[in-house]
């Protein structure tokens, strides 16, 4: 008895030594970003955006290439942490640089996008974009804000590992300036060094025969908080939003913003029991110079509490569907047409949306 409690002592000393040793690795780790910083842009890109001539936006958060059909998460309520496996991730990403060459989007915005994680193998997920995608935006210039910068995460079991992931924009226009805004962390310490930390990607494109810009704002907003997080990003979001218009700029947000517009009729797509509820975005707030875009004939986010393929109803009565994703746009720009592409949630746990608009003439 006293070898055994003598063991059982000494392993439970060595496991705090390893578990606070790892905790202080990753307080000295910890991503702690500027407030604002200069992003690189990669590429080359002659033509800018012009006034009068419709160009055509895609906004899509991938999922990392791992969150297709088969898939579900333990943050949901599912299972799995490690959801795909290699050959499934790379077959996410030949069929999501399909459907953007298919769509040849002029800029293109995507969230979730892992540049050396674990959960995707290591892949370089904008890069292999850019390489397998024949469309306007990829052969123009691209640059990356990351959101998601940790050496290790170790929860839960089996545990996530290595993330480095973030916001990739590609564009057939010309960028001037690329810059990663970081917005409020709703997480303390120690949650916070394990945590995403979130960002508005934010771009600026000259318009030809003008003084003014194109300001183009990719983003992912907060998802797993209790609330108060994603208020203060959004109210962030508008000040910045305001503050270009009150140049005289054009603006487009666009993205995952884990919340859904309150001009949006999501009656088609029930809260149902026990399952996350998105927060809602008051337009009324953001004043009469700006201008909320989605389309809720398709849901743009499904649920991943449990697999898609195995799902015994998918009809929107028994299983969670989601608007999140969508545009916020300066009264400046005029919008032809905002439409979600009905994908089956084959390839991420979201659907693309496409936008087509125009630069009103001054």
């Amino acid at each position: 008895m006293k070898k055994l409690l003598k063991f059982t002592g000494l392993f439970l000393i060595v496991l705090l030594f390893a578990a606070g040793s790892l905790l202080g690795y990753l307080t000295v780790d910890e991503y702690k970003p500027d407030g604002v910083e200069e992003i690189e842009i990669t590429g080359e890109a002659l033509a800018e955006i012009s006034p009068g001539k419709e160009s055509r936006m895609m906004i899509w958060n991938i999922g990392y290439g791992a969150l297709g059909d088969n898939a579900d998460f333990f943050m949901d309520g599912g299972r799995m942490v490690y959801s795909a496996d290699e050959e499934r991730v790379r077959e996410n990403l030949r069929a999501i640089s399909d459907k953007i060459t298919e769509v040849n989007p002029d800029i293109l915005f995507l969230e979730e996008t892992d540049r050396s994680s674990s959960r995707s193998y290591f892949m370089d997920e904008l890069q292999t974009i850019i390489d397998e995608t024949d469309c306007a935006a990829s052969k123009g210039q691209s640059t990356f804000a990351p959101n998601y910068k940790v050496a290790f995460v170790p929860l839960p079991i089996p545990p996530i590992g290595k993330v480095y992931a973030g916001l990739g924009t590609m564009s057939a226009y010309k960028l001037s300036s690329a810059e990663r805004y970081a917005l409020p962390c709703p997480f303390s310490w120690p949650l916070r060094t394990i945590n995403l930390k979130r960002c508005l990607q934010v771009m600026r494109a000259p318009v030809s025969g003008s003084s003014k810009e194109l300001v183009l704002i990719n983003l992912h907003l907060e998802a797993y908080d209790e609330g108060e997080g994603k208020i203060a990003q959004t109210n962030m979001l508008k000040e910045i939003m305001l503050n270009e218009i009150n140049k005289g700029n054009y603006v487009i947000a666009a993205g995952d913003f884990n919340q859904t517009f309150s001009n949006t009729d999501t009656s088609m797509y029930p809260c149902l029991e026990g399952m996350w509820e998105s927060g809602i975005i008051d337009t009324g707030d953001f004043g009469s110079e700006l201008d909320f875009y989605s389309d809720n004939t398709v849901p743009t986010c499904r649920s991943l509490d449990r697999v898609l393929i195995d799902a015994a109803d998918k009809d929107p009565q028994h299983f969670q569907y989601y608007m999140l994703d969508g545009y916020i746009v300066s009264s400046n720009v005029e919008v032809k047409e905002v439409k979600t592409l009905d994908l089956g949630f084959k390839n991420s746990d979201h659907n693309p949306v496409v936008m087509r608009f125009e630069l009103k003439a001054e």
